[in-house]
């Protein structure tokens, strides 16, 4: 049988969509413009305006003992998080105050007592605190008050150090509660999950080539999932529509397949549901955003958190922990394969597309739109915009695929 040709407009002759009839109203929408994903100067905005705004997830909590230190990247600054032996968490730019030495080389390591300078000696505490400088009999003018490590704000929160590079960032709870009740409901369904008390079962990061927003748009919309996730839209039927849980309302997640007895590569059920859950949860799946780099994953029997963290404007960190009740994590044979399995393939078809798609805006006949399954993506753009300054308020509360 033979194909007939169609004949398709040159790019020019493309009308573009009506961003005044987006799709919320049923319409195809425009998406950002390319330069958004492509231009390397577009990461020192995002750096600056959206993380740099923000408080970030950086760090297991666990992964700092008392008397060590790690370092992170905060929005772009090199900075180290300590935890001083009472076990409380600070985070400091990476930089001695006299000459601006860098004074950790290292990822992580142990701390006596004081951070030191190899350069000229200056010496911290670890609340950041000048100690001492060598020929400080010399410098009767030396205010060491003045001369302390910058800090940054930091809280602990679901198990994870987080951060602000905003000295006067409002409350963490200020910036995750509305997403959690935009997606949830009830911000206190999270607490249900017990993931501070969960411990890490397997970690697992992804080198993306790919601008970070177009993860995030993915994680957002399930326009895609039946072409590119059979195993996911087997797990989760519902999924298989294009609209995910969106079209459930606020709340309301996706449930289990009729066969599926776990969220398991296999569909078998691996373990007991997490201890804080209630019967109306055994089957159900949430996927949540926490702008601007958590995603969760949510389902009876573990929790997936992810951290993205933008390397450059073409590449994505993504680090994914899977967690699990404690005491499943202490069992001699504690395997969390079949587990990670369904959402690791999941992720990295995702990955895949979002490298597709980076790849395909570098052509000059690039003009994305969202159809009307993508509308929550709109919510995205328009938080982006705002931080950047750049477009009106929201209509409309984030969500997630």
């Amino acid at each position: 049988m033979s194909v007939p040709v169609e004949t398709v407009p040159a790019p020019s002759d493309v009308p573009a969509p009506d961003p005044s009839g987006p799709a919320r109203d049923g319409q195809l929408a425009e998406s950002l413009p390319g330069r958004y994903y492509l231009d390397p100067d577009q990461l020192v905005q995002d750096r600056e305006h959206v993380f740099g705004r923000s408080w970030l997830a950086v760090l297991r909590s666990d992964e700092l003992a008392p008397g060590s230190f790690a370092r992170v990247d905060l929005a772009g600054q090199d900075t180290i998080l300590v935890r001083d032996r009472a076990g409380v968490v600070r985070a400091f730019a990476n930089l001695c105050r006299h000459r601006g030495a860098t004074l950790c080389t290292e990822d992580s390591g142990e701390l006596r007592r004081a951070l030191r300078c190899v350069y000229h000696a200056w010496t911290y505490a670890l609340d950041g605190s000048l100690l001492a400088t060598p020929n400080a009999h010399e410098m009767p003018d030396l205010d060491r008050s003045r001369f302390g490590l910058v800090a940054f704000p930091t809280t602990e929160w679901l198990g994870y150090v987080w951060a602000s590079a905003d000295l006067d960032v409002a409350p963490l709870g200020d910036q995750v509660r509305p997403q959690l009740e935009s997606r949830l409901g009830d911000a206190s369904v999270l607490d249900r999950y017990g993931i501070e008390r969960l411990r890490l079962g397997h970690r697992q990061v992804y080198e993306v080539a790919s601008n970070w927003k177009c993860i995030v748009e993915n994680f957002m919309e399930c326009y895609h999932c039946a072409t590119i996730h059979p195993e996911l839209t087997a797990a989760l039927p519902q999924f298989a529509s294009g609209w995910g849980t969106v079209s459930g309302g606020v709340g309301a997640g996706a449930t289990f397949a009729e066969a599926l007895e776990g969220f398991a590569l296999s569909g078998g059920r691996q373990r007991d549901r997490l201890p804080g859950l209630t019967d109306a949860d055994d089957r159900l799946f949430h996927g949540v955003i926490l702008r601007p780099n958590v995603f969760l994953i949510l389902v009876p029997d573990h929790v997936a958190f992810f951290r993205m963290e933008p390397v450059a404007h073409d590449h994505t960190r993504v680090t994914v922990d899977w967690l699990f009740d404690a005491a499943e994590v202490e069992r001699d044979d504690f395997d969390p394969g079949d587990s990670v399995g369904l959402l690791d393939v999941t992720n990295r078809q995702d990955f895949d597309a979002c490298q597709r798609a980076q790849r395909g805006m570098s052509s000059p006949h690039y003009r994305g739109v969202l159809v009307p399954s993508e509308h929550i993506v709109l919510d995205f753009h328009d938080y982006y915009r705002r931080a950047l300054g750049e477009g009106p308020p929201a209509t409309a509360p984030p969500g997630s695929r």
